[in-house]
């Protein structure tokens, strides 16, 4: 069980429809024919504060809930780590119901949709802390040999086709961009050339069935699948796809107005 907003959505959520259904069920006939003794018009009979409250947020709370497990979820993106796709500032849409319907705060799936597809920007919980969120590109699916020599990515034996596309000196990093073939998607990634020996630079496993192997696309600056914190993440820990930019606030530039509304590839 993991402790974050949508523990609280549904703890709202019962709460607040135990009060008002138990007031429904036990209490309220009590005060209507109380007040008809009375002579007292049922119009007129105020329902006690915590139940007004209860009944006026039940239906919001729930929906919100119903929206955020299932449909659509907001996160902000805190990193470089996937410059030049994504920025630090970035308010996203995530897809709950890409790779099938999972129950909120145990996180069972219950309804299977769709497999993830190489390529995909996915947001993750972290198998080491489960109430961290991180959002990566999925690179490696189950029993995937990978392989990273220094900017080379190799899957199966076989190298990830890259293009040059030269220097990128934007938000704040220099760097070099080049566009990455990754599956059917094409994408752009980030090399910092004076990190040759960095961490990360030099990797080769087998993914486990069951199992997912991510990277960041800004490739060294990213702490992903190749780094021991984070490693290969196993199925049930899959939030949802990415799809699209809402918002970008990151002062002292905010808004960035031509990232509104743009789509994530």
């Amino acid at each position: 069980m993991i402790f974050d907003f949508s523990f609280i959505l549904v703890a709202a959520t019962l709460l607040t429809g135990l009060i008002w259904g138990i007031d429904s069920l036990a209490f309220k006939p009590k005060r209507v024919a109380a007040a008809s003794a009375k002579g007292v018009a049922p119009d007129n009979i105020r329902e006690p504060l915590m139940v007004e409250y209860a009944r006026s947020f039940f239906p919001v709370i729930l929906i919100v809930l119903l929206i955020r497990s299932f449909l659509f979820e907001p996160f902000r993106i805190p990193s470089d780590s996937m410059m030049p796709t994504l920025l630090d500032g970035d308010f996203i849409f995530v897809n709950k119901f890409s790779y099938g319907l999972r129950l909120p705060v145990v996180n069972t799936k219950v309804v299977s949709i769709g497999d993830p597809q190489r390529g995909d920007v996915i947001v993750f919980r972290l198998p080491r802390d489960p109430a961290t969120n991180y959002i990566k590109r999925l690179v490696g699916l189950p029993g995937d040999h990978i392989v990273v020599r220094g900017e080379n990515l190799y899957i199966n034996g076989e190298r990830v086709p890259t293009e040059l596309n030269g220097p990128y000196n934007e938000h704040g990093t220099r760097a070099m961009r080049a566009t990455e073939h990754l599956g059917n998607v094409d994408h752009s990634v980030l090399y910092m050339r004076d990190r040759y020996d960095g961490e990360g630079r030099d990797y080769d496993e087998i993914v486990p069935a069951g199992h997912y192997f991510f990277m960041g696309d800004n490739r060294d600056n990213s702490k992903d699948s190749r780094f021991f914190d984070v490693g290969f993440v196993p199925e049930r820990n899959l939030v949802g796809k990415a799809v699209r930019i809402w918002l970008n606030w990151d002062l002292p530039n905010a808004p960035i107005w031509d990232r509104i509304g743009a789509p994530i590839h």
